[in-house]
């Protein structure tokens, strides 16, 4: 089985679906939520590549439209447990938030919504070539 390009996300069963969409980002999100409190730095690199990750998601996807869709519910998920993790740990953060902090959901949201329709647009192109 070819691990490139990722099956698309329609053709999995729908635990794996549900998996792939839900616990992924929450499961990222309380490791980086975790590491806020313990390495600033730890945090930053991580959640860089858990927003990268975005376009990897939307290839999973045919389209841009379906790869935004997953890049907003991945983003959203993913901020919020990052900000859910550190707040009933009760560790102060080691770098910098916005503030208010539940801005970086909305941050999260747009940027995995781009990154998403990225990911799907290249897909797409990539199936009519």
């Amino acid at each position: 089985m070819a691990l490139w390009p990722p099956p698309l996300l329609r053709t999995r069963r729908p635990a794996v679906r549900v998996a792939q969409v839900v616990l992924g980002p929450v499961l990222f999100g309380v490791l980086c939520g975790w590491l806020l409190g313990v390495s600033g730095a730890a945090y930053l690199v991580l959640t860089t590549l858990g927003i990268l990750g975005g376009v990897t998601n939307g290839y999973e996807h045919l389209g841009a439209r379906a790869g935004a869709r997953r890049g907003v519910a991945g983003g959203f998920l993913f901020a919020g447990t990052i900000l859910l993790t550190n707040e009933l740990i009760g560790a102060t953060p080691d770098t910098r938030l916005p503030d208010p902090r539940i801005l970086l959901l909305a941050l999260f949201a747009f940027v995995g919504t781009l990154l998403g329709a990225l990911g799907g647009a290249l897909r797409a192109r990539r199936a009519d070539a």
